[in-house]
C-alpha cells in the first residue's frame, strides 16, 4: 500500500458505470438489448469541453489506468506512469477518460455478466466483439459524458487500433491520434500466437465449454500457459537476458522438471497472478478481436485510402525491439498517412524491454510523447495549463 500518495498521482479515484438501456447490434450481427461500461476520469473538463482525453486499453487493461482505489492498493492504475499532473498525459490541462471495453471482465458487460434473458451468466453465449463495436461504444460514452470532441484518443497495443478505429470512423469527433506499439492489422504469427494461447484455454478440462462459472471453477491451467505464451512475446530477448539470463533459482541443476530457472519461476508467478484476476472467456473475445482487426478490407485492403478518412494529427511511436509490433508495422501506418498528405509525428524508440515499453517511463519515449501531449492547444480553462492557447 502506498504510505503516501505522490505528489503527481491523481489520487483516490472511484469507477463510475453508465447502463446504455438501448439495444445495441455488433458487427457480428448480433443485439445486445441493453449494457453497463465502466469508466474513471481523471482531471477536470473545461467549459469549452475540448480537454478530454480517451484512453484505450490493450488486451488484458482495463478503466483503472491511474491513481488508487483505496489508501489498502498495493500498486496504481496499469498507466500511473504517465496520467498524473506534470506527467506524460498532465490532468492540470487534460480530462481523461478510461474505460473497461464492452466484453470485459472489469465491470463493463461481458461474458461473466448476467445475460437479463436467462438468468445465468453469459459465458460463451456473449456475442463476438471487435475494435468497430468497442470505438462505437466509446463513442456512445462521450454522448453521456457531452464530449463532442476528443482533444487526443491514445492507446497502446489494442488500444492503437482503437485509436486508428476512431479516426477513421469518426474522423470530425478526434483531433490528435496517438499511436503506440500498434500495427494496422496481425500478422500471422501474432495471430498463431493468440491461437496457442485460446486452444490452451479451450483445452483445460475445467473450461466446460465456456460454462464454467457453473461449475464454480474456472480453466486455471489453460489461463497461466495462455499468459506465460503472451508474456513471453511482450518482452525482448535482450529484456529477458537483462532480466533473468540463466539464473538458477538454487544456484545449480536439480535435473528435474520443476521450476529451476529464474525466467520460468517469472512466468509462472505472472500466470497464476494473471489466473485469478481475469476471465477466461474475455481473454477469448480479445484475442479473437486482434485477429480481426483490419480496417482496411472495408476499403479493398489499401491502406492509404483507409487512413484517407482521418482528420486528425497522428503521432505515432514505435519501439526497436519490439518484435510482437516490430517498428516496420508502424511505418506501415506512417507511409499510409504520407502517401495521403496527412499531419504525422513518427518516433523509433530504440528501448531494450521489447513491447511491453509503452508502459513504462522510457526517457526518450516521455519526451516526445509528453512534448506532443503538451502542444495539443485547449481552451486553457485549467489551473496550471500554461501550454494551452
Amino acid at each position: 500500500m502506498p504510505a503516501v500518495i505522490p505528489a503527481d498521482s491523481v489520487g483516490i479515484v472511484a469507477p463510475q458505470t453508465v447502463h446504455f438501456a438501448e439495444p445495441l447490434t455488433l458487427e457480428c450481427t448480433r443485439t445486445l438489448p441493453s449494457f453497463d461500461i465502466v469508466y474513471e476520469t481523471y482531471g477536470e473538463l473545461n467549459a469549452l469541453r475540448d480537454n478530454a482525453v480517451l484512453i484505450c486499453h490493450a488486451l488484458s487493461g482495463h478503466h483503472h489506468a491511474a491513481g488508487y482505489h483505496s489508501m489498502s492498493d498495493s500498486k496504481p492504475g496499469w498507466w500511473d506512469e504517465c496520467i498524473g499532473p506534470g506527467k506524460v498525459i498532465d490532468t492540470r490541462k487534460f480530462f481523461v477518460v478510461s474505460l473497461n471495453n464492452l466484453g470485459g471482465c472489469n465491470g463493463s458487460t461481458g461474458p461473466s455478466s448476467l445475460n437479463p434473458e436467462t438468468g445465468q451468466n453469459y459465458g460463451p453465449d456473449f456475442p463476438m466483439v471487435t475494435v468497430k463495436d468497442w470505438v462505437s461504444v466509446q463513442a456512445l460514452l462521450a454522448d453521456h459524458l457531452l464530449i463532442e470532441q476528443w482533444a487526443a484518443v491514445v492507446g497502446g497495443s489494442l488500444g492503437g487500433m482503437q485509436v486508428l478505429q476512431w479516426a477513421i470512423d469518426y474522423p470530425a469527433r478526434i483531433r490528435h491520434a496517438v499511436v503506440i506499439a500498434s500495427a494496422p492489422k496481425l500478422s500471422a504469427q501474432n495471430i498463431a500466437f493468440n491461437e496457442v494461447a485460446r486452444q490452451s484455454i479451450i483445452s483445460d478440462p475445467d473450461f466446460h465449454g465456456g460454462r464454467y462459472y457453473q461449475y464454480d471453477t474456472y480453466p486455471k491451467r489453460g489461463l497461466i500457459l495462455a499468459r506465460m505464451v503472451g508474456h513471453i512475446t511482450y518482452l525482448s530477448e535482450e529484456a529477458m537476458k537483462q532480466k533473468f539470463g540463466r539464473d538458477l533459482r538454487s544456484g545449480q541443476f536439480m535435473y528435474g522438471f520443476d521450476v529451476e530457472f529464474q525466467v520460468e519461476s517469472y512466468l509462472r508467478h505472472q500466470g497464476e497472478t494473471f489466473s485469478r484476476n481475469f476471465d477466461a472467456n474475455t481473454y477469448l473475445l480479445m484475442t479473437k478481436a486482434l485477429d480481426y482487426f483490419d480496417p482496411a478490407r472495408e476499403y479493398e485492403n489499401d491502406l492509404a485510402r483507409t487512413m484517407a478518412q482521418a482528420q486528425c494529427r497522428f503521432l505515432v511511436i514505435s519501439f526497436t525491439t519490439d518484435w510482437r509490433f516490430p517498428p516496420e508495422r508502424s511505418r506501415e501506418i506512417v507511409d499510409a498517412l504520407m502517401q495521403e498528405g496527412k499531419d504525422v509525428v513518427f518516433a523509433d524508440v530504440d528501448a531494450p524491454q521489447g513491447h511491453d515499453s509503452f508502459l513504462m517511463a522510457i526517457p526518450r519515449y516521455t519526451d516526445i510523447f509528453g512534448a506532443y501531449m503538451q502542444g495539443i492547444p485547449t481552451a486553457g480553462a485549467l489551473a496550471g495549463d500554461h501550454d494551452a492557447s
